[in-house]
């Protein structure tokens, strides 16, 4: 499958654009003849023909389950979709349905062109906690799915090398990383952990401040979501990233490619923090040598990820068409179909019954550890409109901070950086 947070960097571009203004007109409607209330739907997902098939077959079997509604995908490849959902919002002519990348969905909901999803409490009190979008107390997207990040070792280097196998009752701490890493450079690999610090975009918030919020630091306050002064420039974060720094001056790991998981299938790298994506491929090539370990404890508890893309219905769907678009989501959400969708893409289920239905993240799944992780150490990115400029801002800063900067200095100008575009807009409502 392709790496979800390539989608996600595509579509946080999205959150930087002025989207004022609600969708008051849309493309959905009754037809001329008739006949089913048209609802449009838009996804990301040309050119992924296993996710595609999925979603025609939900359609396929909506449309011929009842008579009233009519749902018609439209798909985008990825580099376009970012145009097409802007120039629709600025011509206020979105569709019903859009796909959106969690963390973006705050922004929308703000610039006032998604309306409340609506959907049955009983049904997203069943999802995953991170595949639901809540902003201000209200639900408004909603997803099959959710990526996780996990450790990749393999069990007979650690063996070698006397190095303890965490587990998820007792992860690593800080101390025992260091050691391990600086064990199995010593065992000869050059370069024992690859952090994925090549990637760009939004896996540096989604991969990163995870760490630092289990270091006691975050990206903003979430108290009131107001100010990023005290949690991104405070004394944890400052340690964190003292000793984020440290890890590439010690030659542990390096800002260079390739990006994914090669390094560690070619065993070059001993340690390999990587996400679901790449587990499939790790398996098949490693196989039961795989160890997919969970993620460091800094000191606030192991923490990774979550929130990927998830649903949502647009203001501009008309009363028929907006209960015709939560009448087709409510019917998506089968097990049956969560279930097909994570073993065509390699993603973790957003229910339990569809987890266990699953050949990889069943009781007996090969990829199982990770709906563990993903159910006891996930948290999704702030719920704010202006997470585009602090995801943009903290990975401005980390990258600077490998490459040597002050650490102290760095995270004062990405706070302020984040507080003058929430005092910019108003606070965003807050």
């Amino acid at each position: 499958m392709r790496n979800p947070l390539a989608m996600v960097a595509a579509a946080s571009l999205l959150g930087t654009v002025a989207l004022t203004g609600c969708a008051k007109a849309s493309h959905d409607g009754t037809s001329s003849d008739g006949g089913p209330t048209r609802i449009t739907m838009w996804t990301h997902s040309a050119g992924n023909p296993g996710e595609l098939a999925v979603y025609k077959k939900i359609i396929d079997d909506f449309n011929a389950s009842q008579s009233r509604y009519e749902v018609v995908q439209q798909n985008f490849p990825q580099g376009s979709y970012n145009d097409a959902v802007t120039a629709a919002a600025a011509a206020r002519n979105l569709p019903c349905l859009i796909d959106m990348d969690g963390p973006i969905m705050p922004n929308w909901a703000w610039a006032g062109y998604l309306q409340p999803l609506g959907l049955p409490t009983g049904l997203t009190d069943s999802l995953l906690p991170t595949t639901v979008g809540t902003y201000r107390g209200t639900v408004y997207s909603a997803g099959y799915w959710d990526a996780a990040l996990a450790l990749f070792a393999r069990k007979s280097v650690l063996e070698k090398n006397g190095i303890r196998i965490p587990t998820v009752e007792q992860p690593w701490n800080r101390t025992e990383f260091d050691a391990a890493i600086g064990k199995l450079k010593d065992s000869g690999y050059r370069t024992p952990l690859d952090l994925g610090a090549a990637d760009k975009g939004e896996w540096w918030s989604y991969a990163y401040s995870p760490m630092l919020q289990s270091a006691g630091g975050d990206e903003i306050d979430r108290t009131g979501l107001k100010s990023a002064a005290g949690a991104l420039d405070g004394p944890d974060s400052v340690a964190f990233f003292t000793w984020f720094q440290q890890v590439f001056k010690n030659g542990w790991a390096n800002g260079n490619g390739p990006v994914g998981n090669q390094n560690f299938i070619d065993d070059k790298v001993a340690l390999s923090y990587t996400g679901v994506w790449n587990a499939k491929d790790a398996f098949d090539k490693v196989g039961s040598d795989l160890l997919i370990l969970p993620p460091v404890d800094f000191g606030k508890g192991p923490k990774i990820g979550g929130g990927s893309w998830q649903w949502g219905i647009s203001t501009g769907c008309g009363k028929a068409q907006s209960e015709g678009a939560r009448a087709y989501l409510e019917f998506s959400f089968q097990d049956k179909y969560l279930t097909e969708f994570a073993d065509s893409q390699v993603v973790i289920p957003a229910t339990a019954g569809a987890t266990a239905a699953s050949t990889y993240f069943g009781q007996d799944g090969a990829l199982r550890q990770f709906a563990v992780l993903s159910q006891k150490f996930a948290l999704a990115r702030p719920a704010t409109p202006g997470y585009p400029v602090v995801s943009t801002s903290f990975e401005k800063a980390a990258k600077d901070i490998m490459n040597g900067a002050d650490v102290k200095s760095t995270l004062d100008a990405a706070v302020k950086a984040i507080d003058s575009d929430i005092k910019s807009n108003n606070g965003y409502g807050n």
